[in-house]
């Protein structure tokens, strides 16, 4: 009888998820979250047992091969439980509630993400990686708990329940007001974090492992930017240097990993995330934009290419690489010097020295990580040592890929590609990030509906969360200002009316579900103000109504975005870190934020072009003829040259003709 007949056989092989399918040979019968698995588990009166992960985890995959491959667990779970499978990228909400439950019983989270639910979806029992006999003595537990002492159990998952709907109320209290004292504070505050000797920063309980503090830095520079702050550039720059010299970042192929074991940035956890790289390479191009420092612009450029050759596919862009390969972690990437010279011959000595490559090694086996931690004397030997480093590499066991294409984390790539397009001079990136945008819209899009993800072309059902339609967003508005074409901004206005009308909270405005309000019923609607290792939701809107209310005029938008920030100022006025992404619009906002009209012809503009380079990050930039955009109505070339028009607000200075007039008026803006 086949999976699909047999309602207790393992069904994840119809998945779209990769990490579902990962584990369509278990004995274990698993079921992905349906409507359908609640009923069963409701019908016969038993607990879910919920596993939540996604493809490129690295003790998700140890603890499908030691517990969920073997028969024994099989055998406990199947009779007394219905068991489903979760991959996070595909379901976000569902990983945020339990997610919350599982760090409010334990202190802790992480993935493999195992809970025991009852059949209404009320967690009552949580924890994370289990090896084979610890799992089996927990079932074994829980399955006596549950039908020996069924009312403690029901009066734990109501008290848990409750529990999360009070801390689903949103942002903590209320704050100060929006102005550049907040935003000074907060970025005073994060510089006591400051970990000054090896870049990052760490509180007094741990100083690792470290995880790229992307959207801190993006805020940082922008703030660098506004105040001229020598301070804060030294901690920009110690931090991108550090990571960038590490071995958190692949010194052969370009992109960085999902983080660091240790504080120094040495030894990574080796899975390669698109999210990260995306907003990595935000950062980056940046960070080359405003000092031109030739790191970032190499790191930048490299990085760019990894997205386009590591994590391509159809135009878009795939989720991650696994920190595996062949049941290995880092099998791909570390070298012993034996290695080193079985491939470079007389230039061993030479490339171990330069890449920290030692007998005793960094890494496991006495192997190493490569890190770069000063220039080469020698760049073409240099790219002759890489490319003959890379062919040998390829020769290995390579990573496993997850497919799955995520509109927010495309929409964050799509918005870097565009931004180092303009850092580096390289139009290919833009053609990139407008081929993912079309592809993008084409396959997600359905009905005026944006869904989560994609597999191999085939859209998946989930529909999309608030960072899904933010983000895209914010690309959009982001290819309307680059290409002139107003077919972006229409989607982008268009989701965005969307967003008003499911997302908002009725009655507070500035506050946000992450789930629209015609999504599935779950134990609470989730609602998490907070930045992660991706911007919240909410603040990803912040950014999506502060472009389209000036690249449009609407005061819808701008009412919005002002009440969204409005409620988040108790973020950086009490945790700036996690509020990063929070702080860099927060950042845009008290600058004005800052529009820069050039009337022109788009393509041969040198006074566009400069302004697009020299606008601080946040700005508006757009060029083209009268009247071609809102920021242009009634603005024209005068006397025959090209005008730029800088505007902070609504309040705009008197046009300039040159890029010397530009750079002086936008230093005036300060």
């Amino acid at each position: 009888m086949s999976s699909r007949t047999n309602p207790r056989g393992n069904t994840l092989a119809e998945a779209t998820s990769p990490y579902l399918r990962q584990h369509a040979g278990n004995p274990v019968h698993w079921r992905q979250w349906d409507a359908q698995a609640l009923a069963e588990a409701a019908a016969r009166d038993v607990p879910i047992l919920l596993s939540v992960g996604y493809a490129a985890c690295h003790w998700c995959h140890v603890m499908a091969h030691e517990t969920f491959e073997s028969e024994d667990v099989a055998a406990a779970v199947n009779d007394d439980f219905v068991c489903i499978k979760v991959d996070r990228e595909e379901r976000p909400d569902l990983d945020a509630i339990y997610m919350n439950a599982t760090v409010a019983l334990t202190g802790q989270g992480g993935w493999p993400m195992t809970c025991f639910l009852t059949p209404d979806g009320r967690p009552f029992f949580c924890g994370t990686y289990y090896p084979r006999d610890g799992f089996l003595q927990l079932v074994a537990a829980v399955t006596q708990t549950w039908r020996q002492r069924r009312g403690e159990v029901e009066k734990a998952s109501d008290d848990i329940a409750a529990e999360l709907r009070a801390m689903s109320t949103g942002l903590p209290g209320s704050g100060p007001a929006l102005a550049p004292r907040l935003c000074d504070d907060a970025v005073a505050a994060v510089l006591g974090a400051e970990d000054t000797e090896r870049g990052g920063f760490v509180d007094n309980a741990h100083a690792a492992p470290k995880f790229p503090p992307s959207t801190l830095l993006e805020a940082l520079l922008r703030h660098y930017e506004r105040t001229g702050s020598e301070q804060v550039l030294a901690t920009v720059e110690r931090t991108g240097v550090a990571m960038a010299r590490g071995g958190i970042y692949d010194q052969l192929a370009g992109g960085f990993a999902r983080y660091s074991v240790d504080a120094s940035w040495v030894v990574p956890h080796f899975e390669k995330m698109l999210y990260d790289n995306a907003l990595l390479l935000r950062f980056y191009a940046h960070w080359a934009r405003v000092t031109g420092n030739p790191l970032a612009r190499r790191i930048a450029d490299e990085t760019a290419r990894f997205l386009i050759d590591g994590l391509g596919a159809g135009g878009m862009f795939t989720s991650s690489l696994d920190a595996d390969s062949d049941g290995v972690e880092g099998l791909t990437y570390a070298w012993t010097p034996a290695q080193l010279r079985d491939v470079l011959g007389d230039d061993t000595d030479w490339a171990a020295a330069l890449f920290g490559v030692t007998a005793s090694g960094t890494f496991e086996r006495g192997s190493s990580v490569l890190q770069l931690r000063c220039d080469p004397d020698d760049w073409g030997r240099f790219e002759r040592v890489r490319t003959a480093l890379l062919a040998a590499r390829a020769q290995r066991p390579q990573p496993g890929r997850d497919a799955l294409v995520v509109t927010a984390w495309n929409g964050l790539a799509i918005t870097a590609l565009i931004e180092a397009s303009v850092a580096l001079g390289k139009p290919e990136y833009a053609d990139a990030a407008t081929v993912c945008a079309r592809e993008l819209v084409a396959l997600h899009l359905l009905g005026g509906r944006l869904r989560r993800a994609s597999l191999g072309g085939v859209v998946g059902e989930s529909p999309a969360v608030l960072e899904d339609y933010a983000s895209l967003i914010t690309a959009m508005c982001g290819l309307y200002q680059h290409t002139g074409g107003s077919s972006w901004l229409t989607t982008a206005t268009g989701l965005l009316d969307t967003v008003l009308e499911h997302f908002a909270e009725p009655g507070r405005p500035g506050r946000w579900f992450d789930t629209a309000d015609d999504a599935e019923a779950l134990v609470l609607r989730p609602s998490d103000p907070l930045d992660g290792a991706t911007p919240s939701g909410a603040s990803a809107v912040a950014e999506a109504l502060q472009l389209a209310a000036h690249l449009t005029g609407d005061p819808r938008y701008a009412a919005a975005a002002e009440a969204t920030l409005a409620s988040a100022t108790s973020v950086l006025a009490k945790a700036p870190r996690s509020g990063g992404h929070w702080l860099a619009v927060a950042e845009a906002a008290v600058r004005g934020p800052l529009q820069i009209a050039v009337a022109c012809d788009p393509p041969t503009s040198e006074l566009l072009a400069a302004a697009r380079r020299l606008a601080p990050g946040g700005a508006v930039v757009v060029g083209g003829p009268m009247d071609s955009s809102e920021l242009l109505a009634g603005r024209d070339r005068v006397g025959g040259r090209d005008a730029a028009y800088v505007c902070r607000g609504r309040v705009c200075d008197l046009p300039v003709h040159t890029v010397e007039d530009l750079a002086t008026a936008l230093k005036r803006s300060v």
